[in-house]
């Protein structure tokens, strides 16, 4: 069997297609131990799940990346996951929750943390201070 048939990239009017991808992804700078951070990611979900449910498209999958220092301690912001999951259920359903997907990025923002154009949103509530002149 001819490699190109085995290994070969979806067409690109086709759903699953590298052209469409459907991945909202979202970063919070300075995420600290979360409380701020999961604020923040509810009012970015509710804007997002208002438009969605207005124009009667489904809700995207969602991505957060949480960035903060790697002397942060990200285990108490991994701790508050769950509840957060389970707050999305309540209030939005299934599918918004099942759509979430929540990671952490070690790092200084005064260094690269993502590749080029992958980010749709960049969220810092309490990292501007840092900036210099």
């Amino acid at each position: 069997m001819a490699t190109e048939k085995v290994l070969r990239m979806n067409p690109a009017d086709h759903e699953i297609s590298y052209a469409n991808n459907s991945v909202t992804q979202v970063a919070d700078l300075g995420c600290s131990s979360g409380p701020n951070t999961f604020i923040t990611t509810s009012h970015i979900i509710d804007t997002i799940h208002g438009i969605c449910q207005e124009e009667q498209l489904k809700f995207p999958e969602l991505e957060v990346f949480l960035n903060d220092l790697p002397e942060n301690d990200f285990n108490s912001v991994y701790k508050s996951v769950p509840s957060f999951y389970d707050r999305l259920k309540k209030e939005k359903g299934d599918i918004v929750q099942e759509r979430c997907f929540i990671g952490g990025v070690a790092g200084s923002f005064y260094h690269r943390l993502f590749p080029t154009k992958s980010l749709h949103f960049v969220h810092s509530s309490s990292g501007i201070h840092w900036l210099s002149k």
